[in-house]
């Protein structure tokens, strides 16, 4: 475990933080409601709301209930690093083995007069371009194809959460490049496979258990809808609207790309398993070596690039640190130089389609959640005071 370097000065984090989340809520471009947190490798250093849970007016609390969007990527990744551990999984042999609908899919070339013009990948996709979004698939409000093919030829939204959805063509040849989309359903295929069981069984007993994680589920029971925090859209003038918007409950298949709905409390017992490498509250989750490694680049040369929104309804164009160079390790994004909100190089960190942002510092020894839940991505008041947040934060640290 790295030591920790940097002190906090919880007083002045706890004025600063706080007064970001009301601005957050605060005049016509606010956003409904808001629950950030930040922990160090033992506990939780600081918990806020502010705002309000939906449209009636309910005060939103740190116990609420979010869509936690691709915020899920990363534990799917961790049950993925768990089979490596076993030698169940094999991250360089073609997941076409054990997924082996993998194999049929091919490469989109162009979009034709009559239709899609595919060929066959050039080479095999493998778990690991899957893990680190190397292996050439997209999402259809991050990449024109794909939103042709939605919009000209019906293939379907992943948020539908149906095999079908899963079954695009691959963008380019596997290993040629970084683009963000639908691969870590694809490891949520993978981990079914190998262990027989669907992704939430293998969640609840060889993640959520060790690390006393109590509220996370692919489907929603009415205790999570009771704390459910509303989805609002924000309109081209600034306003929002609320949404009547629930992923498909209970799935046709558990989404490893974006499927869970949990609290910001339980997400702090993931990121503290993460600072403590690999051991949670309740027992071990990975071993050391598994995490050390698992955090470095595995992109080599190939850098995490700016997300295109071409649906505007769901998207903004949007990058975190633009300038900075990243990477991809194996759950998360890397940056390889110093952020301007303080993040040192080796940082970690990701997203949420909602506007849900985290980032993971194991340098320090503290991690990061900002939740919102409110479209599209990018939103420039929720996206604007999480890098405030994330800065008053390395501003109080010393």
């Amino acid at each position: 475990m790295t030591s920790v370097v940097g002190r906090l000065d919880a007083a002045a984090f706890k004025q600063s933080a706080d007064a970001t989340l009301d601005s957050a809520v605060a005049g016509d471009q606010g956003v409904p409601g808001v629950v950030a947190m930040v922990t160090d490798r033992d506990s939780t250093v600081y918990s806020n709301a502010a705002g309000r849970r939906n449209s009636n007016g309910d005060a939103i609390t740190t116990d609420d209930v979010f869509a936690l969007f691709s915020t899920t990527k990363a534990i799917t990744a961790t049950a993925a690093l768990q089979l490596v551990e076993e030698n169940r999984l094999d991250l360089d042999r073609p997941a076409g083995d054990y997924v082996p609908e993998l194999n049929e899919l091919q490469v989109l070339e162009r979009i034709g007069s009559s239709g899609p013009v595919l060929r066959p990948p050039r080479s095999q996709v493998t778990t690991r371009q899957l893990l680190t979004h190397t292996a050439g698939f997209g999402y259809d409000f991050f990449d024109d194809n794909y939103r042709e093919l939605a919009d000209s030829y019906g293939q379907p939204s992943v948020i539908t959460a149906t095999k079908e959805a899963l079954t695009t063509p691959l963008l380019f040849d596997p290993g040629q490049r970084w683009q963000y989309g639908s691969n870590i359903d694809w490891v949520g295929q993978v981990i079914e496979r190998i262990t027989g069981q669907r992704l939430g069984e293998v969640f609840a007993t060889r993640i959520f258990e060790p690390l006393g994680i109590e509220a996370m589920s692919f489907e929603l029971n009415d205790n999570h809808r009771n704390r459910l925090a509303q989805m609002h859209a924000r309109n081209a003038d600034g306003s929002l609207t609320p949404m009547d918007f629930e992923l498909p409950s209970p799935p046709d298949v558990h989404m490893g790309g974006h499927g869970l709905y949990g609290t910001v409390s339980d997400y702090m017992k993931f990121i503290r398993m993460w600072l403590n490498d690999g051991l949670g509250e309740h027992g071990r989750v990975l071993k050391p070596e598994t995490v050390q490694n698992a955090v470095q680049n595995h992109t080599g040369t190939l850098r995490v690039t700016a997300l295109p929104g071409v649906i505007p309804e769901l998207s903004n164009d949007a990058e975190f640190f633009p300038g900075v160079s990243k990477s991809w390790s194996l759950p998360f994004m890397l940056n390889n130089e110093e952020a301007p909100t303080g993040r040192p190089a080796g940082g970690l960190g990701w997203a949420g389609l909602a506007n849900l942002f985290y980032w993971i510092d194991r340098e320090n020894g503290y991690g990061g959640f900002w939740a919102t839940q409110i479209l599209p991505f990018g939103d420039a008041t929720s996206f604007g005071r999480y890098l405030d947040f994330e800065s008053a934060f390395y501003q109080s640290l010393s």
